[in-house]
This record gives structure tokens, C-alpha cells and sequence, in this order.
């Protein structure tokens, strides 16, 4: 029996800091912060006022006008991620829609959502509540589901195939890369879209992330001083909280043969995928790690490979102190040695934490590492601490063949989910 295997050919990023796979990636290599003060409300009244904005993001470069109102942020930035990685994998025809000689039908996705369109029900009950009930929105329910990121992507780009919203707080961007994975290693389809988006920066959402009082102080630990870019700091002595941030990311999932047949040039292999509960808090993660240990190792069984053979891991790393420390915990303990050999970064220290389109983001810096040989760093990382022993690459992007890496994410509710990456080989 053929085994089908699932390569990437396309990839699109739309990201706190750049629109697009070169300017998005150019920052992370650079080491630049996209966390700044918040500009897409008035948050005075909030005590921590910083996130991973999109900046200078105009939705009607990518949609219809009429289709730009109707449809929350998160679809925006869905539309716009998917269209890059439909041109880069070179699936799109002149008429913007998928190509004629492509089978539409086995071509499908899994798009991820940890909120959904927050901003257009929020809209929505405001509009109930000043105007009544006969000036909402007929479209505020379709386009606030979970869901419409997806459907509205089928719709623009006409991608008939398998096609569902996996949600799973944090960890949604990894399942639904692996399940879109599994989707096509099965035989369910030829093509699939990977992929996460969120949009999750209105005062609601925002103050509910503030009563956790899990946010990240917005200054610099050493002098002092309101410093935004700061307010993120993986693995740091000082860390002391995340940073909410928004974006999407697309991977374009190919059956090799089919992929080789038509003369794409695949980026990498999704090798891996693994998925695990922790069963214990909504907030909190589990003891050392024990529900991320569960999932690295479903997906390193899953891939058929050796843990010395993992490279690089792209971390959850949200800079809480219990997420870091468990975290390592949970890499040392199913590495054992070769965790001292591995290089560990943590991309959330420049682009902020963007729930939902986190993993996706992630698994979208593995793949350039392993498609360019370079590691982002680990930003903002000045005091080690001691319990945390790991090569977090520290804030300078480091050169390195990478064969595998890994991509972990952690969601509220305790879901655990993880990627494996290897460089292309036939």
C-alpha cells in the first residue's frame, strides 16, 4: 500500500509584525517587536494597554468592499493569509480563484478559530441595544461563528472539499494543521489548508484577559521604563504575564505525489502530529508539563522518529511564569539529554500571543527555519533563570541546518496539541 505523505507548498502570514511571508519573517529574524501601544480602541481605561497589533492592514486589498463590512477582522485576515499561500504553492488561476486543472472537490481545509467573530457580535449587541432589534445585522450570526473564517475562504477562493473549524482555545493553530495532515495521509483529500486565525482585540475580550491577571507589564525590568516591545519575555527571569495579539497564518498541505506532479516545490514534510488533554484546569496547566509531555510524545510515535532527531522547537512560550517553567519541564523530560542540544525559541516574544492563530504561526516559523536555515531568537531575554536551562537562542537569530522541528501550543481548558516538520526529502 502507498503511504501518502504530506508536504507543504505554499505558505501566507498575516502577523503583528508584517503582512506577508518575506516582511513577517524579515522582523522575526531581525529580532523586531510588533507589540506596541493598542491603537483599534481607547484603552485608557485599561491597566495594561499593549498587543500584537496588525498594523496599516487594509481588508479591502483582499475582499470586496461590501464583503470587507459584512465580515469580522478575523475573516479579513483569514482571506488575505489564505490568497499568499494559495499564489506561493501556485493554486491560484488569473481569475483569483483556484486553478482549473486542480481538483476542487479533494481540495479542502481545517481553519482554526480560538474566539471567532467577537467584534461582529459585540457589534451586534450594541446595535440591539441602542437601535433594537430590527437594525441587527442579518448577517452578525453567520459571520460571528467560528466557522465563518472558513466558509468565507471556500467561498473566495472556491475550495470545495472537506472543510471545518477545529477549536481549542491556544492550541486550535496546531490541531488544525495536524488534522488537516491527517486528512490527507487517510486518503480524504489531495490538498488541504492548515491554518488559524484570531481577532480577539475589543475592550470584551481584553478586559476579560486582564481579570486573569495574566497580561505581561509593558516595561523594561531593568530601568524601569513603559517599554511595549518588553512586555513579552519568554523564559526571562522576570516574566510576568502574555500578550494578546491577533493574526492568521496559512500552510498549504500537498500529497507529495500529487504535489511533484505538478511541479510544485515543496517547502517541508508535516511528519508528525500529536493531541493530548491535561484533565485538570481551565486555566492552569498541568504539572510539569504532563499533558504537553503526552502530546510530543503521540507525535513523535506518530512521525516514526527518535527525540535526538528534533532540532529546534518552536516553544508555546507565552512569558507566564508557569507556562515556561512547565513547559521546559515537559521538554527535559521527554528529551532527557538531548534537550541540552536542542535549540528552543519562543516567536511570542516579538509577536505576542495570538490564541487561536498561534500554532499556525508557529508551525509557519518551523517551516522556514527548516526551508532557510535560520532560528528566530528568543527577544528580550536578559536575566536566565536559574530553575530554566534550556538553549532558548537569546535574542539573536542563530544560522543552523535544521533536519525536524517542533512546534508545541497549550490552550485554556488544558488542550494540548503538537507538530512535527522535517526538511523536504523525496
Amino acid at each position: 500500500m502507498t503511504v501518502r505523505r504530506a508536504v507543504v507548498t505554499g505558505l501566507g502570514i498575516v502577523s503583528p509584525v508584517g503582512i506577508g511571508v518575506e516582511a513577517s519573517w524579515d522582523a522575526l529574524v531581525s529580532g523586531r517587536s510588533g507589540i506596541a501601544d493598542i491603537t483599534l480602541f481607547d484603552a485608557s481605561p485599561f491597566e495594561v494597554r499593549v498587543a500584537g497589533e496588525v498594523k496599516d492592514f487594509d481588508a479591502t486589498r483582499y475582499m470586496d468592499a461590501k464583503d470587507v463590512r459584512r465580515h469580522d477582522r478575523n475573516t479579513h485576515f483569514a482571506v488575505a493569509a489564505s490568497g499568499e499561500a494559495l499564489r506561493n504553492a501556485g493554486l491560484l488561476g488569473d481569475d483569483g480563484r483556484v486553478n482549473g486543472d486542480v481538483d476542487a472537490d479533494r481540495f479542502g481545509m481545517v481553519f482554526g478559530t480560538g474566539i471567532g467573530g467577537i467584534g461582529m457580535m459585540l457589534d451586534g449587541h450594541q446595535t440591539l441595544l441602542e437601535r433594537g432589534p430590527r437594525r441587527v445585522s442579518p448577517f452578525m450570526l453567520p459571520h460571528m461563528l467560528p466557522d465563518s473564517a472558513s466558509g468565507q475562504v471556500a467561498i473566495e477562493y472556491g475550495i470545495r472539499g472537506p472543510n471545518m473549524a477545529v477549536v481549542s482555545a491556544c492550541a486550535t493553530g496546531g490541531h488544525a494543521i495536524g488534522e488537516a495532515m491527517e486528512a490527507i495521509v487517510r486518503g480524504q483529500a489531495d490538498i488541504m489548508l492548515g491554518a488559524g486565525t484570531e481577532a480577539p482585540l475589543v475592550p470584551l475580550a481584553f478586559a476579560g484577559f486582564g481579570q486573569m491577571r495574566a497580561l505581561g507589564t509593558p516595561k523594561d525590568p531593568d530601568s524601569g521604563e513603559y517599554s511595549p516591545p518588553m512586555a513579552s519575555r519568554p523564559f526571562d527571569a522576570t516574566r510576568d504575564g502574555f500578550v494578546v495579539a491577533e493574526g492568521s497564518a496559512v500552510l498549504v498541505l500537498e500529497e507529495m505525489e500529487h504535489a511533484l506532479a505538478r511541479g510544485a516545490r515543496p517547502i517541508a514534510e508535516v511528519i508528525g502530529y500529536g493531541s493530548s488533554a491535561d484533565a485538570y484546569d481551565m486555566a492552569a496547566p498541568a504539572d510539569r508539563g504532563e499533558g504537553n509531555q503526552r502530546a510530543m510524545r503521540a507525535a513523535l510515535a506518530r512521525a516514526g522518529i527518535d527525540p535526538t532527531e528534533v532540532g529546534y522547537i518552536n516553544a508555546h512560550g507565552t512569558s507566564t511564569p508557569l507556562n515556561d517553567r512547565y513547559e521546559t519541564m515537559a521538554i527535559r523530560e521527554v528529551f532527557g539529554e538531548h534537550a541540552d542540544r536542542l535549540a528552543v525559541s519562543s516567536t511570542k516574544s516579538m509577536t505576542g500571543h495570538a490564541m487561536g492563530a498561534a500554532g499556525a504561526i508557529e508551525a509557519f516559523v518551523c517551516a522556514r527555519v527548516l526551508q532557510t536555515g535560520c532560528i528566530p531568537p528568543t527577544i528580550n531575554y536578559r536575566h536566565p533563570d536559574p530553575e530554566l536551562t534550556l538553549d532558548y537562542v537569546p535574542n539573536e537569530a542563530r544560522a543552523a541546518q535544521v533536519e525536524v522541528a517542533l512546534s508545541n501550543s497549550m490552550g485554556l481548558g488544558g488542550h494540548n496539541s503538537t507538530v512535527i516538520l522535517r526538511r523536504f526529502d523525496r
